[in-house]
């Protein structure tokens, strides 16, 4: 039975982290070495923390997982963020996501301040060599590319998920936007052939033998984020083959309550091809740790595991409640596994409270790099210190639509104590629900009115903590695409940036708008890519307020230019739209600013 035991935290947690600390002989003989350890970071997207073997699901075909799990440290009561971004965002800087610039998944809210410092951007000063394959989700236009933050090498789909609308190269595709797909590779388009999680996976293993033959003393540092499972739920045949006969029994699984038996005709569909796409990125995590083991990197590579959230549909989550998009621990508590035959031999659990922030500073710590001068809110587990230290700290959660509102989704963790408001800003505590982890895992039984003093207290942490996000730097000011830069020509503004209310995605009619810095004044060539071909005479409306450029059009197609405009320096709310003369709003899918001098 997989359900996390809190009942002994203190004395267990207290007693695990001693005998994980580093010893200071051992780091030294860390510095000392020519080689610094390799890292590869594996994370998938909206895999839940039921969708394992190693977690106890007697379904789903995870033997490399599985084994992963008992030759690493698991850890066992890791939390991320509800949703996707925020929690890259986190990872990359050891920082809440709200601080970052990031507190939304489109809408322009999954953008990261360019002056954030990300790991990738640490390693490499350390003399790392640094790869990126798969899901980015935090900009897409130059500052806040992968290859802008760290990254040598960068084999990305753009926005939030392949086939979105954010994702313009794939989105045509729809049912088969995971098959042969146009990626960014350093910067540039390229069209892959083959199925998307092989074909990250693949640009993973080509980095690490390339890398590996060059005779290079540097380490690396492989980030490989993949998009699946995230929807479209689409996968191989014969991986959904696996799966397409299976018949759902509730009383199979180790843990209860749970929710397979809430599963609907459309839940168990989808749940059949979830599992096979988790059963591809089973078999190339395989793959991954075949090649490690023939180069011989298998004992210096730390490699690491996780989830970005809960899962997205009704399925088995230990009985967890919640979902992907809630705060509750369906979720945000996530699987965690870090191999690094070097220092933990065999599997062993780490049952203290630990979160997406604290991975930055602990593989820092790993490799014996100094932690960088700048805050974070990340504290490392695989140094010396007092593991008290985590029991006794407040991890905070929070997501909403559009940028954080007081108490909107919100939790915050202390101590086994987890205080959780879905309530106005001006709400009382008795609004607010209390659930004391180590004795209810599940949250069923609010004791707010029991132990309202801790909650009180947890309240006052979650108050004060908001009000430090919001007076965040990256907070109180736009992050503009740049426009006319040496770095990015043309630059093409997708959905999952453009801003609104409402929200502009798959709608033609709604308007939306991006946040721009034309860097220099020239001449552009602008572009605007639309859903459907146009099919009425009409105008094209280009806004950079003061300026505003207006060109009519009596063409029939789903692209349209305007050429040899001239774009004044400045930062800008760029809006582009077109109007027919039945008086008809569309709004493109992307448009395009090429500077031609």
């Amino acid at each position: 039975m997989f359900v996390i035991n809190l009942c002994r935290l203190s004395i267990f947690a207290l007693t695990i982290f001693v005998f994980f600390s580093c010893k200071p002989e051992d780091r030294e003989a860390i510095r000392g070495s020519k080689k610094l350890p390799n890292i590869l970071l594996i994370m998938t997207d909206d895999q839940g923390i039921g969708d394992v073997g190693f977690m106890g699901n007697p379904y789903v075909k995870t033997p490399n997982l599985d084994q992963l799990a008992d030759e690493s440290l698991n850890l066992t009561n890791f939390y991320v963020s509800p949703v996707c971004a925020p929690t890259r965002a986190s990872i990359m800087t050891g920082r809440y996501s709200e601080r970052t610039g990031v507190y939304d998944t489109f809408n322009g809210g999954a953008i990261m301040g360019e002056d954030e410092v990300t790991i990738a951007e640490v390693l490499k000063e350390n003399g790392y060599t640094t790869g990126i394959f798969g899901k980015w989700h935090l900009g897409d236009n130059y500052p806040y590319r992968p290859i802008d933050q760290g990254f040598d090498e960068a084999l990305v789909h753009r926005g939030g998920g392949m086939g979105q609308p954010g994702d313009f190269l794939n989105f045509f595709a729809m049912d088969s936007s995971y098959f042969d797909p146009v990626l960014f590779h350093n910067g540039q388009q390229e069209q892959r052939i083959g199925y998307c999680s092989d074909i990250f996976a693949e640009g993973a293993i080509e980095f690490i033998k390339r890398h590996n033959s060059s005779g290079s003393e540097q380490p690396f540092f492989v980030y490989l984020p993949f998009n699946a499972p995230h929807t479209p739920l689409q996968l191989p045949q014969n991986y959904y083959d696996m799966y397409k006969d299976l018949e759902f029994d509730a009383d199979v699984f180790p843990v209860k309550p749970n929710a397979v038996g809430r599963m609907t005709e459309a839940d168990k569909e989808a749940a059949k091809r979830v599992y096979g796409m988790v059963t591809n990125i089973d078999d190339n995590i395989g793959r991954l740790m075949d090649v490690l083991n023939k180069e011989g990197l298998e004992q210096n590579t730390i490699v690491v595991f996780l989830t970005d959230n809960g899962p997205q549909q009704v399925r088995y989550k230990l009985g967890l409640r919640g979902r992907k998009s809630h705060v509750y621990s369906g979720g945000v508590r996530v699987p965690c596994l870090i191999r690094y035959p070097a220092r933990y031999t065999g599997k062993q659990n780490l049952n203290i409270p630990l979160a997406h922030i604290d991975l930055f500073p602990s593989l820092l710590d790993l490799c014996s790099i100094s932690q960088p001068d700048h805050e974070i809110d990340g504290r490392s587990f695989a140094g010396e210190g007092d593991a008290s230290l985590f029991s006794e700290r407040t991890l905070f959660f929070e997501w909403g639509r559009g940028f954080p509102v007081k108490y909107r989704n919100f939790a915050a963790m202390r101590g086994g104590y987890k205080l959780v408001g879905n309530t106005e800003a001006d709400g009382e505590l008795s609004n607010f629900e209390l659930y004391y982890l180590k004795t209810d895992p599940y949250e069923k039984v609010n004791v707010i009115a029991r132990d309202s003093i801790i909650a009180a207290e947890l309240k006052k942490d979650m108050d004060t903590w908001y009000e430090e996000i919001i007076a965040e730097q990256n907070n109180n000011r736009i992050l503009p695409a740049y426009v006319g830069t040496e770095y990015e020509n043309p630059t093409v503004l997708n959905r999952n940036d453009a801003k609104g209310t409402p929200v502009a995605w798959r709608q033609e009619n709604v308007l939306g708008y991006w946040d721009v810095k034309v860097v220099e004044t020239g001449s552009y060539n602008v572009t605007l890519q639309f859903i459907r071909p146009i099919s009425e005479p009409g105008n094209i409306h280009l806004k950079l307020y003061p300026q505003y450029f207006i060109h009519h059009n009596e063409e029939y197609a789903d692209q349209l230019k305007i050429e040899n405009i001239k774009l004044k320096q400045g930062e800008f709310k760029l809006e582009a739209y077109y109007t027919t003369n039945k008086g008809e709003y569309i709004f493109p899918l992307y448009v395009s600013l090429e500077r031609l001098n």
